[in-house]
């Protein structure tokens, strides 16, 4: 644009405007003007002049105004429903009559209009939302962003380029002054050669400032020479060192001149000015607008009442979170002023003052409040000498006797002997304390506390804590005969006067008797309260869970209370001694779980169960007669009973008394012949040798059983272990066809044909068993294992695809899956397995494996932990984790392993029963077979 160009050229002209008339030109007419033009004489235009100076247009309105006045009755102006838009009688004349109607008909309008207000302003209201929603506001469609603007950083934003600028580039872009640091080398260098350079040799740029392969950085050998990187003359340096230390001198005279003032005294602290400024930066990580707000209306409130404590605390507490401390304590001073009465002011300022004017500000306090408990408490606290928190104490006490939380704060500073006395004082003062009069009872001798008891029971006769407490004093002093009696008067004084037996509270209470001791009171209520509240059907099961809730809580006395109860009430029922025996194992002695276990036997004679863990028990302790005896009586109560005889066989037989086992067999066979005596009989023939002996009695067993799988599995494994293949085969072949049902069979026949190279033989078998026996995930788990030994990985994978669309929930089949997947694909299968089957032991154990293989120690011993926990049955899961406790645990976490591997007596898992069924481990013990397996895993997963 050019500069010399005059703005107002190519505009149209202003209103009124004739050309050359303030230079005195007059007009002239042409052919295309209509009327004359102006002469300096004709009126001016004068539109432009102020409303009321106006001649022409003043005119015009007056002349419109006349025009309105008539009426306009054509017909475009007429509506149906409301008539001409003016009013017909607008030019008549306006009398009293046509004001009074006016009003009337205004009052009517009025009226009719508040009747449909309400509705009519809800109805604007939806309309202007609707319209909001639909046109919304510039503002409130950049809202999100505004929003998101808290969330940009100081970079970011600095990073953001700026608005176009209209000026020119000299002063959109100034040059700033540059500033750039040399090293000092090269003042030395220009300062003692006296030479003046303007730029750096472009040698010292390519180099860094040396020209010389040798890393001393001269061209020549000798020192302090002529090189082309430095000139150095021999003569004359440089110390920058002072050049420091001058520059710090400087800045202390800077911060001295600073510091003193006229008066003489310091101003700035030179060496804490950085702390004083950290100091200085508020806390509060609000936005400055906020705290202006908040300051302005809490402001406003205390102005408008000065009387209202909040106000005060909420404005102080303000000031403190934004770092105005002083302010801070300025107003809760002025709020105590105008709130003398309020303890929560008065506390607020103490807490803001700094320690011996906190004193005095409690004082202060003190006196407008001789009654607040919370004042002299905190006056106590604010003193650090005991003496003198003792004073404060005693003093709160001479004002407020009855205040249970100051005798109990005077309490706790005393010695034992001073304290007995005042509490006696504070149970006068407060005889309805329970606290007090207990810890009066503690402090008191035997005598003197029951008496303090009885007292306490005259003054609070609803509070069963002092029965129980006087329970728990009677036991502690060798009277348990009273425990009982005690209990039970509590239960009826209480019901006397109005209390309700809470039965769960009693029973909390006795749970805290038994872990401080008081087995005697502990039991006392349990008894009384057990059967308060409860259903008569509804017993046994309450009780049996309230038994396992208290062994949950670690009550064990508790639970041994409940179950004594339950079975006086129910001596005849099996589960809940069958429960108690089961306790007494995992928690009491052998001598209580064999005292229960005779009181069981006794009375339900014909629980086999119960006679079998007695003669366990007299067993595991080394008393074989005694278990023999146990059994003979069981033989009496339970005539022909197969589970006895064979027990009996297992205790002859791991006691090496092989003949003793093999009459009873014999007798058992003849007496009471069962599928397991012919298959225990074959057994124990196989285990000692026998084996032309095992396969005459196996024989004999499958005339008549030969619908029992594990007898034709028998026959097979010992034709198998002769050697006479064709026979093994032929026996499991008959055997299958007796029981196409039984896994193991199949199992048993593919495997001695892979073992004898029949490759596609075991490959139709498993085919043939998966048609007879279909979502079976035993057998598709062994075709996939076939395949993946056979070394055909794809046909594996094709087959475990098939598997898992046929038993989709198979635990056993996806923990296979997963470590058939490559390395990086493993994860991703195991979370796959862990949807489908959260609970699954082998799912568990697979994905403990998978940790361990990746050398993440601590999950995979978690992962172990689980797979335990769930399923303690699966000595598979013991064995890995045994077997990675001792490649990464310590002896102590191996020996617990091992230990809860032998109480949890595993007798499942492919693994363990691989080694726990082999004939010459027949008389491992758990703990050996458990470290015969884990010796058998190899870390190839």
């Amino acid at each position: 644009m050019n500069k010399k160009k005059k703005p107002f050229l190519g505009m149209p002209a202003p209103l009124g405007y004739v050309p050359g008339l303030g230079r005195g030109a007059t007009g002239f007419t042409t052919r295309s003007d209509i009327g004359p033009a102006r002469d300096a004489n004709d009126p001016v235009d004068d539109r432009h002049a102020p409303p009321g100076k106006r001649t022409v247009g003043d005119q015009m309105k007056k002349n419109q105004a006349a025009d309105d006045d008539d009426e306009d009755l054509n017909d475009t102006n007429y509506d149906e429903f409301n008539g001409y838009a003016g009013s017909l009688f607008s030019s008549g004349p306006y009398e009293k009559d046509d004001e009074e109607a006016d009003a009337i008909y205004g009052a009517l309008d009025k009226r009719m209009d508040e009747r449909r207000k309400d509705r009519r302003e809800q109805k604007e209201k939806e309309e202007i939302e609707k319209y909001r929603m639909e046109r919304p506001k510039i503002q409130q469609q950049f809202s999100d962003l505004k929003r998101k603007l808290a969330e940009v950083t100081e970079e970011e934003w600095l990073s953001i380029p700026e608005v176009g600028d209209a000026r020119n580039k000299r002063q959109r872009n100034p040059r700033y002054e540059k500033l750039t640091p040399v090293p000092d080398s090269f003042f030395a260098k220009h300062l003692q050669t006296g030479e003046n350079h303007t730029s750096v040799d472009p040698r010292q740029t390519q180099f860094g400032g040396l020209n010389t392969p040798y890393p001393g950085g001269l061209n020549t050998p000798y020192p302090g020479g002529m090189t082309p990187g430095l000139m150095t003359p021999g003569t004359g340096e440089l110390d920058m060192r002072k050049i420091g230390q001058a520059r710090n001198t400087l800045m202390d005279m800077r911060l001295s001149q600073v510091s003193d003032s006229v008066s003489g005294q310091t101003v700035v602290d030179p060496k804490g000015y950085l702390t004083d400024l950290n100091s200085m930066i508020p806390t509060h990580g609000g936005d400055i607008n906020d705290i202006k707000k908040a300051r302005l209306l809490l402001k406003s409130v205390r102005e408008t009442n000065p009387h209202h404590p909040p106000a005060w605390i909420a404005s102080a507490r303000l000031e403190e979170v934004t770092g105005k401390l002083q302010v801070a304590r300025n107003l809760i001073m002025k709020g105590t002023e105008m709130c003398p009465k309020s303890e929560d002011v008065w506390l607020e300022a103490a807490r803001l003052q700094p320690g011996d004017t906190a004193k005095a500000v409690v004082a202060q306090a003190v006196r407008h409040l001789p009654q607040s408990v919370r004042i002299y408490i905190r006056a106590a606290e604010l003193e650090t000498d005991i003496r003198a928190k003792k004073r404060v104490l005693r003093k709160a006490l001479e004002h407020v006797p009855n205040s249970v939380r100051l005798w109990k704060a005077a309490v706790e500073l005393e010695e034992p002997e001073d304290a007995r006395i005042m509490l006696s004082r504070a149970v006068e003062c407060c005889p309805t304390s329970v606290e007090l009069w207990l810890a009066l009872a503690r402090l008191e001798t035997y005598e003197n506390a029951r008496k303090v008891l009885n007292k306490a029971r005259e003054n609070i006769p609803t509070d069963r804590h002092i029965w129980i407490t006087a329970a728990k004093l009677e036991e502690a002093n060798g009277n348990t005969q009273m425990v009982e009696k005690i209990i039970d008067r509590a239960i009826t004084s209480l019901r006397a006067n109005g209390v309700e037996i809470n039965r769960e509270q009693w029973i909390q209470d006795a749970e805290e008797c038994d872990r401080a001791g008081s087995v005697a009171t502990c039991q006392a209520v349990m008894r009384a309260v057990i059967g308060i509240g409860i259903e008569e059907e509804d017993r046994k099961h309450t009780w049996m869970e309230d038994a396992d809730s208290c062994v949950a809580h670690n009550a064990l006395e508790c639970a041994r209370a409940i179950y004594a109860y339950a079975l006086q009430v129910f001596p005849s029922k099996k589960s809940v001694w069958l429960r108690a025996a089961y306790f007494e194992k995992n928690h009491g002695t052998r001598e209580s779980l064999e005292a229960l276990l005779q009181r069981a036997v006794a009375h339900c004679p014909k629980a086999e169960v119960l006679w079998l863990m007695g003669a366990k028990s007299k067993w595991l302790a080394g008393d074989v007669p005694a278990a023999r005896s146990i059994l003979a009586l069981a033989f009496q109560a339970n005539p022909n009973s197969e589970e006895i005889w064979l027990a009996a066989v297992k205790l002859e037989s791991e006691n090496n008394e092989y003949e003793r086992a093999r009459r009873l067999l014999a007798k058992a066979r003849s007496s009471a012949p069962t599928a397991r005596v012919f298959m225990k009989s074959v057994k124990l023939e196989w285990v000692l040798g026998g084996i032309e002996a095992a396969q005459e009695l196996c024989e004999e067993a499958l005339r008549p059983y030969e619908d029992f799988p594990k007898l034709w599995m028998m026959k097979g494994q010992i034709e198998e272990q002769e050697g006479q293949m064709e026979k093994a085969r032929e026996a499991y072949s008959q055997g299958l066809k007796k029981c196409p049902h039984s896994t193991p069979l199949w199992l048993l026949l593919s495997r001695l044909e892979e073992k004898i190279g029949q490759l596609t033989r075991a490959r139709a078998i498993l085919e043939k068993s998966r048609l007879k026996n279909p979502k079976n995930p035993g057998l598709w788990l062994e075709s996939v294992r076939l395949e993946y030994r056979a070394g055909l990985k794809n046909i594996a994978n094709t087959l475990m695809a098939k598997a898992l669309q046929e038993c989709p929930n198979s635990g056993i089949l996806w923990s296979e899956a997963i470590f058939l997947e490559a390395r990086p694909q493993r994860k991703t299968k195991s979370v796959d397995a862990l949807k489908k089957c959260e609970h699954d032991p082998h799912v568990l154990l697979a994905v403990a494996k998978l940790f361990w293989s990746e050398r993440k120690i601590t999950k995979a011993r978690e992962w172990f932990h689980r797979t335990v926990k769930i399923d303690s049955d699966l000595g598979d899961a013991w064995a890995f984790f045994y077997k990675f406790e001792l490649q990464h645990g310590t002896e102590e976490q191996q020996g617990e392993v091992r230990k809860r591997c032998e109480n949890a007596e595993p007798r499942h898992g492919e693994l363990w029963c691989a080694v726990s069924k082999d004939i010459a481990n027949w008389q491992r013990k758990i703990g050996e077979i458990l470290v015969l397996v884990a010796g058998r895993i190899k870390n190839t997963f």
